[in-house]
Formats: C-alpha cells, structure tokens, sequence
C-alpha cells in the first residue's frame, strides 16, 4: 500500500540509485543515527524531549557536542538525507525537507531558551565556537 503522499505527489523515482551506492548510503544513515544515540547518551540526565530547565544545567561542549551544537538533530538530519538519496521520490523530498525545518526550529528555539537560562556570555560563546549543525564550518 502507497502512502497517500505518494499517491497525490507521485511514488515515481527521480533518479537511480545503484546497490554500491545504496549500501554507502545505508552505512552513512546508520552512522547519522549512531551519533543521534551517542549525543543522547552522552547529554545524559540533561536530555530533555521538550525545552525546559534541568537540574545543574550547564552549557555541554565536549563530546559531540564539541564539533556540533546539535548533534542529535544532526544525526537525524544525516539518517534523513541518506534515506531520501535511496528512496529517491518527490515525496520522501518533501517530506524530509519539512522534517528538516521543524528540527531547525525546534533547535533555533532550544538555543533562544539556553541563551536565557545558561547566559548570554556562555551560551553565545558556545555558539560563536561552535557551528549549529555542520562541523567543521568556518566561524565568524
């Protein structure tokens, strides 16, 4: 049974995709999850699902959280991408684009909280040392 996205938008593929190529992208979507787990776990107790105050809340820049300040949602992002190349449809594009937005959201909202509940010294030192979800950016 096809999704009623697919049905509306077309289930057709816009490009191939070959076994070589499909394997690799199923190595890069474990690895995508893979560091969404290793970031969860390594925030610990101060992993929330919803954007609230943790108990001896503190800024967290080590681990992957040294290379990225969202690791997870990048880690999501990564799996989501690999996915889409695979899949290769209209649909699962826009799908994965609005998933993409929401998690950006979700995360610009995250760090307006943190600004306010970390400081603005810390938090905003963080983030001009750190890029927001791709490592390895140049900083401004």
């Amino acid at each position: 049974m096809t999704p009623w996205a697919a049905q509306v938008i077309g289930a057709k593929r816009i490009w191939e995709v070959s076994n070589d190529v499909t394997c690799a992208l199923i190595v890069v979507m474990c690895l995508g999850l893979l560091l969404t787990w290793f970031a969860r776990i390594y925030l610990g107790r101060l992993w929330s699902s919803a954007i609230t105050r943790k108990e001896r809340h503190r800024v967290v820049d080590t681990g992957p959280y040294a290379f990225v300040r969202h690791p997870i949602y990048m880690g999501i992002i990564t799996a989501l991408v690999a996915t889409v190349a695979i899949e290769a449809t209209l649909a699962a594009l826009i799908g994965a684009t609005l998933i993409c937005c929401g998690l950006w959201l979700k995360a610009r909202a995250e760090e307006r909280f943190l600004m306010v509940e970390l400081g603005t010294d810390d938090y905003r030192s963080y983030c001009r040392r750190v890029p927001m979800f791709i490592p390895f950016l140049p900083r401004r």
